[in-house]
């Protein structure tokens, strides 16, 4: 493994999961209670072994810059292990990155500077568990010049992904950004297969086709786009890696690319059986952890008509405390303070966040540093929170960090 060399691709703008991109990047924004998005990647490459990992920022990178240096100081540089955070440097123009492929082109004297074999180009942004080494392992056996990943999804969601076309043997024959009528899975005709953003080139192949394609002017500079249209021109070897389990069924895989999706990925973590397991010890999940108190749950003994309280089928991160307050199907990070009485159910609330003695919160979403006054209710009546807060097509309310709360 120590001759591939890895991008994570962490500089999207993530515009349809504003408000909580308004003030960082989409791979920082905040996940599953102690976590940043980013960290399901950078763990995925610690664990596979991969040791050499440049992440290119870009849009409102500080907090994402800083959460990296703060809890990804993991390897040894002396043994020529690192993680690296880049940002657009004009190396090569006066542009910041135009696609994916301008970003990974921008740093090729990178590639030059360690001349891998292999380069794999991941996105930060999306919630899985990878062993990236038996997708090296299948692209050596192809013989490819490209090996794009790709989960197995419903026809019907087509026009939410990139679509790969491939033959019986899984070469890839075309690529279509969310078509209306997408080119289904041989012997399948139900299934598709959804690019997951994660390329793995032979070096020499990326290095030729990235600087084919800058010297187009009409190009958005983009794999999916136009690096592999390309690359099938020129009958260049891409195959699929099917992202499978070894019973053949897709594994977990979520792009939370819109603010309904970042929810629900969320929810999927407190079922009883998750389909995503945050406890699985045989591929750790890490990330940054602050130096918090234990989680405090009290009865308010001095609270009239206030019952002891209950937590059931919740994520509760360090710091915390609940006062006689009721948390189901819900999501607290770190020092969150629920007063007594207080109702949050199916709800993510995010660092610092105080709830008020006896407020109601359902099907909501609260960033960080809010103070949600006593009283107060939010995810009971959308036309009024609609007017004082973002509200997702499903109907969850989006509180934005530090937003300041007036009663309804």
């Amino acid at each position: 493994m120590r001759d591939v060399l890895t991008f994570i691709l962490a500089g999207g703008k993530g515009e349809r999961l504003n408000p909580l991109t308004r003030d960082r990047a989409k791979p920082a924004v905040p996940f599953g209670g102690i976590y940043r998005i980013v960290d399901f990647t950078l763990s995925n490459s610690i664990n596979s072994g991969l040791r050499r990992i440049f992440v290119l920022i870009q849009y409102k990178s500080f907090s994402l810059q800083k959460h990296i240096l703060a809890g990804w100081d993991v390897f040894s540089s002396q043994l020529g292990e690192f993680i690296d955070v880049i940002p657009p440097q004009q190396r090569i123009g006066a542009d910041w990155y135009k696609g994916t492929a301008d970003a990974i082109y921008q740093n090729i004297y990178a590639i030059q500077d360690f001349d891998p074999s292999l380069v794999l180009i991941l996105a930060g942004d999306h919630i899985y568990k990878m062993d990236y080494s038996q997708m090296i392992e299948h692209h050596q056996q192809m013989g490819a010049d490209v090996t794009v990943s790709c989960v197995e999804m419903d026809k019907q969601t087509a026009s939410s992904f990139g679509v790969i076309e491939v033959d019986k043997k899984d070469r890839v024959c075309g690529f279509k950004e969310k078509p209306q009528s997408p080119k289904t899975i041989p012997g399948k005709p139900s299934k598709i297969f959804a690019s997951m953003g994660i390329y793995l080139f032979n070096s020499d192949v990326l290095k030729k086709e990235l600087e084919f394609d800058a010297k187009k002017k009409d190009s958005d500079h983009d794999f999916g786009k136009n690096i592999i249209p390309q690359m099938l021109e020129k009958k260049r070897k891409i195959y699929v890696y099917n992202f499978v389990d070894d019973k053949g069924r897709p594994k977990y895989w979520r792009d939370i690319g819109t603010r309904d999706a970042y929810y629900q990925a969320n929810m999927d973590l407190i079922r009883s059986n998750p389909k995503f397991d945050l406890y699985d010890k045989s591929w750790p999940v890490r990330t940054y952890h602050a130096q918090y108190p234990p989680i405090k749950i009290m009865h308010a003994h001095a609270a009239k008509n206030v019952g002891s309280g209950s937590i059931v089928d919740s994520l509760i991160a360090g710091g915390c405390v609940v006062s006689s307050a009721k948390i189901e199907r819900s999501i607290l990070s770190s020092n969150v303070k629920v007063e007594s009485g207080a109702v949050v159910s199916d709800s993510v609330i995010m660092e610092g966040v105080v709830i008020g003695k006896r407020a109601q919160i359902k099907n909501a979403i609260i960033d960080k540093e809010v103070v949600v006054p006593p009283y107060e209710k939010i995810g009971f009546n959308l036309e009024q929170d609609r007017k004082r807060f973002d509200v997702t097509t499903s109907g969850i309310v989006i509180v934005a960090k530090k937003t300041t709360v007036s009663h309804s």
